[in-house]
């Protein structure tokens, strides 16, 4: 991918598969990038070291901003050891946190303006997800407008993963030369254990399954 590259993005990053994916994309696209990570209570705080290592690798500024606050308003699994990670047919995973990505993505705006960055980057996806309300397009959309005018700032909100299934998430990690690295040193696992995780969590299992779907294609030589 070669392109000239322009303005200043920060990117909304948990260290994940994802994020990460979405951290090299920018790096492509942009000419300053800044990551900006959440420390929201979660289960594990390997998520925070983990984000931290990436962006020291990658040579990107981090912020790591403190919204311990959710945690005490959204009972859910991801910030509770006493709750079980499960999604029943019908209801929304446990692993769903109320507000989570509204706020993060409002609070990432305004960090943004302060460092004079138009673009925010977001791994949020509609195509394989759990289910959450605010991973969906029309969220993005809505809350895209809703910056703008909140803070009289023209922002674009980048959803790269969006439309694109886990197998294909991997193929694009792939075309940015970054598949090995995302491979090993993310954490995606709902657990808090690297690469591959535990294999059993709901995280791991959309992630394993992407993943043996973009291998199967690359051994056939078609891309996704």
């Amino acid at each position: 991918m070669n392109q000239t590259k322009s303005g200043k993005a920060v990117v909304v990053f948990s260290g994940g598969q994802d994020s990460t994916t979405c951290l090299f994309w920018a790096l492509q696209r942009f000419e300053e990038v800044e990551a900006v990570t959440f420390d929201y209570g979660q289960r594990h705080k390997l998520e925070l070291e983990c984000a931290a290592r990436i962006a020291a690798e990658l040579k990107v500024r981090h912020h790591v901003l403190d919204m311990s606050l959710l945690g005490q308003l959204t009972p859910n699994a991801l910030t509770r050891h006493d709750r079980a990670i499960e999604h029943n047919e019908g209801e929304l995973p446990s692993t769903f946190v109320d507000g989570r990505n509204l706020l993060f993505m409002s609070f990432a705006g305004v960090l943004a303006k302060q460092v004079g960055a138009r673009n925010i980057v977001t791994g949020v996806c509609q195509t394989d997800f759990s289910g959450y309300p605010d991973c969906r397009d029309i969220f993005v959309k809505s809350l895209n407008v809703t910056l703008n005018l909140s803070m009289d700032y023209e922002f674009v909100i980048d959803t790269p993963l969006m439309w694109l299934t886990k197998a294909q998430t991997w193929q694009l990690a792939d075309d940015l030369g970054a598949y090995e690295y995302v491979r090993d040193n993310t954490l995606t696992c709902y657990e808090g254990i690297m690469a591959d995780g535990c294999g059993e969590c709901p995280a791991c299992l959309l992630r394993s399954r992407g993943l043996r779907e973009f291998e199967a294609a690359s051994k056939e030589g078609r891309r996704l």
